[in-house]
């Protein structure tokens, strides 16, 4: 079944393209609406402040909602052409509108989706020789708040070796000591081991526990 999660899963949206491509911010939804198919259809896509993308593709005749598109055991000349040009519409969506993150982990995607809706935030890449590096800073005062970094597991776990996406997160220093565990919480990784901590992008710890660090991390920033 085509799958709309599928198809954006390894982009992030970009707020500012999507109105210049068309979509209108409606509360905390972008929506966009296009005739396609000889005008036979209206493809409608709605995309919610966390980037997650939902369509509809609507008969313009009956007024119906048509399904039969996302159903890949359908098949035919006339479903075929149409799931043909559903997925060219989407594609130049996802060409025009979002951009490729670096990042893989489904803990990472939620964490770059959580802090671009609670605090209008994008990750920003630093260094030419590090492309999978990447930091979070307050707009405010420019200060960073977190780094992501994909490293080998063997630097923060002698006993693991594999690559993995981490965080690292500024921490209360008299606080690190106590929250420091050696399985969801490491010492800092390439930075000050006193005021920063590290946490694997694995879901060692649930995302409620990594946000309120995350929230945490922003407000020492300050």
């Amino acid at each position: 079944m085509v799958n709309e999660y599928e198809l954006f899963k390894d982009s992030v949206m970009n707020c500012n393209k999507l109105t210049e491509y068309g979509f209108i911010l409606e509360g905390n939804k972008y929506i966009f609406s296009k005739q396609i198919f000889d005008n036979q259809f209206i493809l409608k896509v709605f995309i919610d402040n966390l980037g997650n993308v939902l369509t509809k593709l609507i008969d313009y005749s009956t007024n119906d909602e048509y399904v039969l598109h996302k159903m890949n055991d359908v098949s035919g000349s006339f479903v075929g052409k149409l799931r043909t040009e559903y997925l060219h519409e989407l594609n130049n969506i996802k060409i025009n509108c979002f951009e490729k993150t670096i990042f893989k982990s489904k803990q990472c995607q939620d964490i770059i989706k959580y802090v671009k809706s609670k605090y209008n935030d994008d990750l920003e890449f630093l260094w030419e020789k590090s492309p999978n590096n990447a930091i979070l800073r307050r707009q405010d005062n420019k200060k960073w708040y977190a780094a992501i970094l994909t490293i080998n597991y063997n630097k923060i776990d002698a006993n693991r070796n594999e690559l993995i996406e981490i965080i690292d997160l500024k921490a209360d220093n008299k606080m690190i000591d106590k929250l420091i565990d050696n399985h969801t919480i490491f010492p800092g990784f390439h930075m000050n081991k006193k005021h920063w901590i590290t946490i694997p992008l694995d879901y060692s710890m649930s995302n409620e526990k990594l946000f309120a660090q995350i929230d945490n991390s922003y407000n020492l920033a300050r």
